[in-house]
């Protein structure tokens, strides 16, 4: 088949053979789909996942083992054994996969293909968050072990008014019956075609091959994916990764916040040390009358709720100690963001925290970061998530937002279709 060349300004998508699981072989695909790795976050949920189904694709994206080395190589080889016994099937040809998700009113729909890599400088594909290098790390070694994208990158991108070749596919592929229909116990129902037509493939390719992309949730695998490049030559598999794109013109993305949990630092030490730096205000619960106090606090300024101890809203911050605090070599833009100012100020300076996962924790849920924080003695600092449109044009600047800033929305589920990389 004779696909669209890429060119050095846009999108280069492929077709590859998907992986998926063979529906006469599982009892229900929705127990063996899970939320992307770094979303597992209730404390029973890898045991919940790992219960629902002995083949439940959590066991590939995070195996468990005496060691690092070991739990990768069970990966590997559960991977291998499911392919083997006929779990799992690759598709007999090349295809682009339509995927709708839908949930009450909210739909999205967008392409899965194979996406050729591109590092920040190119322009192409638009971070616009850091990444930590431990993780990074730890999903390297698995992606080496296994040889397989196994989750699907969520990216976004803008067409004029939701007018493309890319959409226009799209419409006339979810006419036909899907691959697979399944609902999730989250509530997402959601529905995958194949895309095989030479046609259809080239009329996405060349629309896309006109648009950058921004990494809306993925940006560890995608720095992933560049370092596991960087030790194969070129041509090869590795050139490519796993992605999900959506035009936000059509479907514009749900942008939440992602909190952080402060596992050692109480309530009480958290609350003292912002005397004269915050006004802090204890507000009422529940949950959502905090939430919404904090909506409502964000649109004046920079603004947090601390739980763990009742919820206490805290805004208003001294702007002299902001000056002393935050980075002056970034854009007011960067400056003035609520993520900037909650670790430059109060993370790193009045709270002297060490950055490491022994110390702080990125929760996407907002009750399991207040349950977490109540059962355990630590803090939850509750975010409000920033606009799309701020995200875009700080990656635009080429302006990295502090890591974990935003969770883009809905996620695709894990485990309907995957890329092995090795045949």
């Amino acid at each position: 088949m004779t696909t669209a060349g890429p060119t050095p300004h846009g999108l280069h998508l492929e077709p590859f053979q998907g992986t998926r699981y063979c529906l006469d072989r599982v009892d229900s695909l929705a127990a063996v789909t899970s939320p992307p790795y770094d979303v597992v976050v209730r404390p029973d949920g890898l045991l919940h996942l790992e219960s629902a189904d002995p083949h439940n694709i959590v066991r590939l994206i995070l195996p468990q083992g005496d060691t690092r080395e070991g739990a990768d190589r069970r990966a590997a080889d559960t991977l291998a054994q499911w392919l083997a016994s006929g779990i799992l099937a690759q598709d007999d040809k090349p295809a682009l996969y339509v995927y709708e998700q839908r949930k009450g009113e909210l739909l999205q729909r967008g392409v899965i293909g194979s996406l050729l890599l591109s590092p920040p400088a190119e322009g192409v594909v638009l971070p616009h968050e850091d990444v930590m290098p431990h993780i990074v790390e730890e999903r390297a070694a698995l992606l080496r072990a296994t040889a397989a994208n196994l989750e699907p990158l969520l990216l976004s991108y803008r067409s004029e008014s939701g007018s493309s070749g890319t959409g226009d596919v799209i419409d006339r592929t979810v006419q036909l019956p899907p691959l697979l229909t399944t609902t999730t116990e989250d509530g997402f129902c959601h529905r995958l075609w194949s895309v095989t037509d030479p046609m259809e493939i080239a009329a996405v390719q060349v629309d896309l091959a006109g648009h950058q992309a921004l990494i809306a949730d993925g940006h560890h695998r995608w720095a992933t994916s560049l370092r596991i490049r960087a030790e194969h030559p070129s041509p090869s598999p590795w050139d490519y990764g796993l992605v999900l794109l959506v035009d936000t013109a059509r479907h514009p993305l749900q942008v939440r916040a992602i909190h952080r949990l402060l596992h050692h630092l109480s309530p009480v030490s958290a609350l003292s040390a912002l005397a004269g730096s915050f006004r802090v205000r204890r507000v009422e619960g529940p949950l959502a009358a905090a939430m919404e106090a904090l909506s409502t606090a964000s649109a004046e300024g920079t603004a947090f709720v601390l739980a763990g101890n009742g919820f206490h809203l805290i805004d208003r911050p001294d702007p002299a100690l902001l000056d002393r605090t935050v980075p002056g070599d970034r854009p007011e833009l960067w400056r003035t963001l609520d993520a900037t100012v909650l670790h430059s100020t109060l993370i790193d300076h009045l709270w002297q925290i060490p950055d490491s996962s022994q110390h702080i924790a990125y929760i996407h849920d907002t009750a399991a970061a207040v349950e977490q924080a109540e059962r355990n003695g630590g803090t939850a600092v509750l975010m409000h998530p920033v606009q799309e449109e701020v995200v875009r044009d700080l990656a635009r600047q080429g302006v990295m937002m502090p890591r974990k800033s935003t969770s883009f929305g809905p996620k695709p589920a894990t485990g309907l279709v995957f890329r092995t990389l090795l045949p």
